[in-house]
Formats: structure tokens, sequence, C-alpha cells
């Protein structure tokens, strides 16, 4: 009898396994068989360019879908028009192949005094308008590409993760406590308006919604970040350089925020810049990396670093209706930027150099964050990889952004035409060398309104005043603390009795 109740057990168990278990793991295969078939190909190698379209669309394809982009037909017709501008290319120097030859036998011909050439001149004009055509047919492909290839953002670099949103971003690491003690943590706005240091409806008045007037110890903390933030960058080996907020299309095309992005741009309607519109800076980022647009360099000047303190102006358009309070996202405000070109060779050694000093900052300033690797679906249009460094607001109880730190490989210096000459040896200098596009690293070093933004959450008191922080110390005047107008004239007040009295 046990025997029997054993061998219906092991049937039982049998048929459970056929039932749930292996249908489980064929749902797992088949996820793994699905995950396989998206999982993106290298595009090691590969650059942003007409060939490419055609000679690797595929590869294309794969990372505009990794993206998430809807632009995989811009990849066929951008290897339609190779296929037109070649095929133009080549019809037209048959023709012109043939109008010589039929230009020649016509001359050789009078000069032997035969004067019955019409009929050859006639024919060597058709091959000229054949000739003619196809060079507009030519330059026609090649506007359509000029007016398409722009639009492809860059390759995404190896180490990109997948994911479709910034739900798919990859925590690297955390650092700092983000527990400090207080119960009910104030938000920034209201902390720097009981400091009588902001004052949204006077901007509002003089310039409408989303942007900011500081006054006082907050704008002088705003000052000092931006010292602080400056001087660490210039010891880190950046050149601090003064650059113009107004930049032409070109220069915009050449960074990448042109052509996709206008909207979010300020576009000025009574300027131009060499006959182009001319826009607001959007960042620093533009205009120091373009400072070598078209340049051929020489290898020894790489590694070029450079860092800027400047306004960035965002229109935004796509995020009306996101952080509308207080200073987190304006139309208006100051960054230090910093930005690296590089042979490409160093391109990810350098990026990891720049994740850390900004690391550095927000270490010295005392400030929680964590650092996230950016997935494929929301990293930015020309950066291949990319890692955002978010800070803790309490009142938020969130990370947010303050600095992204992006490498563009050489999606940037092709489309700006900047280009390095590498060293040779004797023997190679008595050829041609290929020149060598370097690579762009840019990055956020910091944002200084949201660093504001954090050290007010993270450093305030109860009582509403406002540590300063030790490495900020220096650039404050001998002020340790923002505190509200009456606590500080009561401050005042006692100090000044104390010197009476002595």
């Amino acid at each position: 009898l046990r025997m029997i109740k054993f061998m219906l057990f092991c049937a039982v168990a049998r048929g459970v396994h056929a039932l749930l278990v292996q249908p489980i793991g064929r749902l797992r295969n088949v996820r793994r068989c699905i995950s396989m078939e998206i999982e993106r190909p290298s595009a090691k190698g590969l650059t942003m360019e007409l060939r490419t379209m055609r000679e690797n669309g595929d590869v294309v394809k794969a990372h505009l879908q990794a993206r998430g982009s809807s632009d995989l037909a811009i990849v066929d017709r951008l290897g339609e028009l190779f296929e037109l501008r070649a095929e133009a290319g080549r019809a037209q120097d048959e023709a012109l192949r043939k109008r010589k030859e039929l230009s020649a036998e016509v001359g050789k011909l009078i000069k032997e005094g035969k004067t019955n050439t019409d009929d050859l001149k006639a024919e060597a004009a058709h091959w000229a308008h054949v000739a003619a055509e196809k060079e507009k047919e030519k330059s026609e492909a090649e506007s359509q590409v000029a007016d398409l290839l722009p639009r492809l953002p860059n390759f995404l670099d190896d180490s990109t993760p997948s994911g479709q949103s910034e739900n798919d971003n990859i925590v690297l690491r955390t650092w700092g406590q983000i527990d400090n003690g207080l119960q009910d943590p104030k938000w920034h706005d209201d902390l720097a308006i009981g400091l009588g240091g902001y004052d949204a409806d006077a901007a509002s008045r003089v310039a409408g919604a989303r942007f900011s007037v500081l006054r006082g110890q907050v704008a002088r903390l705003e000052r000092a970040i931006m010292c602080f933030c400056l001087d660490q960058a210039v010891s880190a080996g950046f050149i601090e350089t003064s650059v113009p907020l107004i930049v032409s299309r070109s220069t915009l095309e050449g960074t990448g925020q042109l052509p996709k992005f206008e909207q979010d741009l300020f576009r000025l309607a009574t300027h131009q810049v060499g006959g182009q519109d001319a826009f607001l800076i959007p960042t620093a980022e533009v205009p120091l990396t373009n400072l070598f647009s078209g340049e051929l360099i020489s290898a020894q000047d790489l590694p070029i670093k450079l860092c800027a303190n400047t306004p960035c102006f965002r229109a935004e358009a796509g995020s009306y209706g996101r952080d509308v309070r207080g200073l987190i996202r304006q139309h208006q405000f100051p960054k230090v930027e910093l930005v690296s070109i590089v042979h490409p060779e160093d391109a990810h050694a350098t990026h990891t150099h720049m994740l850390n000093h900004v690391e550095s900052l927000l270490q010295q300033l005392e400030l929680p964050y964590r650092v996230v690797q950016l997935c494929a679906g929301d990293i930015g249009f020309s950066a291949a990889s990319c890692y955002d460094l978010e800070v803790w607001l309490p009142a938020q109880q969130a990370y947010r952004e303050i600095s992204s730190v992006s490498l563009c490989a050489d999606f940037q210096s092709r489309r700006m035409n900047l280009r390095f000459r590498p060293p040779l040896s004797k023997d190679e200098k008595k050829k041609k060398v290929k020149t060598i596009f370097p690579a762009t690293l840019n990055g956020s070093g910091l944002a200084v309104g949201r660093t504001l933004v954090a050290i007010l959450e993270n450093y305030q008191h109860p009582d509403g005043s406002v540590r300063v922080p030790d490495a900020l110390l220096p650039y404050m005047g001998g002020l340790t603390h923002l505190r509200p107008p009456s606590a500080s004239c009561n401050i005042v007040e006692k100090n000044e009795q104390v010197t009476a009295a002595t």
C-alpha cells in the first residue's frame, strides 16, 4: 500500500511539473530569445555619415529603436540618397567624358579644314545638358542629405544599458546621509523668501514666469557657489573661458541642439550671426565646443579642457506644468560647464575623470547624491554614454538631477568638422596621413541654481536659518549662516550692545 501511494505521488508530481514548471521554463526561454532579438548590435567603428546609412543601416535602426526613436524611415531614405547621388555622379562623369571626346573631335576636324561639324556639336551639347541635369540631381540629393542626416542622434556606446525611460536607469552608487533630522523640512523657495532673498513676483513682473530675482545673502550664496565651482575646475586643469551668450544656427547644429530641438531655444528676432538665425545659448557647452569648429589642430594640442560660468536660456516648450515651483526649472539659470576635447582613445578615461571631478564637488559641499547611468531610452541626443548626478532634496523627498556628464565620441566633432593631425613618424611625413575627429565630452560642474536649492534644503534649521557649507565659507565674507532678516537685526543689535559695553 505504501508503495502504491508513493507511485501515485510520483505520478502526480510529474504531472504538476509538466503542467507548470516546463511551461514556465519555456516562457523564460521565450523571454530570453526576445531579449536577444532586441539587443542592439555594437556600433563600434561606425560613424554617423551617409555611407553608414547604406552599408550598416540595420545597425543605425537598431540604435534608433533602442532610443525609442521613430525616425527609421530617415535611414532608408538616406540609403536611397546615397545610391542616387552615386548614380548621378557616375552618369555626370560619363556625360562629361563623352562631351570632352566630341569637343576634341570637333576641334580636330576644324583644324583639318572640315566645316561639317554641326552634328557633332549638337551631340556634344546634348551630353553637356545631360551632365548639367545630373549635377542638378546630385545637388538635390546632397541637399536632402544635409537636411535629414543631422536629425539622427548619436550611436550608443556599448556601455549604455538598454531601457525605455528614466525608470530603467541604473543607480551605480549613493553618497552621504539623506536624513538631516528635520521632521518637516521646508521647500527651498519658502526658505529663500523667509531669508528675504527670493522675489518671484518681481521676476514675473519684469520677465514673466520661470524667472527669478535673488537678493542679499541668498544672491551672495549663489555667487559663492559659482566661484567655488570655477576655482575647483581651474585647479583640475580646465581653462576658465568667457564666451558669447549669442550663437548662430550652425553653431547649435554643431553640438546637436539643432535642428531637432529648436522649440526649446530662444531665437532672437532682431539679430543675426553671419546671415544666420541667432539664439541665446542653452548651455556653455555650445560656444565652448564650437571654439574649434572647422579647425585642424595638432595632436599636441590635446587634451583641450575648458570651463565657463554663464547664464543658460531654455524655453523648454515641452515641460510646461512640470516643476513650476521655485528654482528647479527656470528659463534662465547659471551653470558652470566643463568641456573636454580628447583623442578618441582617451575618451572613456576622460569620462570617468570628469565624473569623479563633479562627485568631488558634491562631496566637498557635503550634499547627499547618487550617480545614475542613463539607459538608451533616456540618454541625450548627442551623447553616446551619460552619467547623471542627482542630489537629495529633503522637502521633495527625492533625488533631482544636478549634473550630467556626457561622452559624445566623435559625433559633435564630425558635425562641426573639427579634426586633428596625429603625430607622424619620419616615414609617415613623406606621405599623406588621414586626419582624425577627436572625441568631445561635456558636463555640468555644477548647475548653480540647483546647487543653491540643495544647500538651502539640506542645511536648513527649524528657525528658518541656513548654515553655509564649510567649502563655501572662504567666499562668504565671514558669513557662516543665512538668517531671516529679523534674526539678523537682533544679532546686530546684540553685537552693538556688547561692543558698547566693552
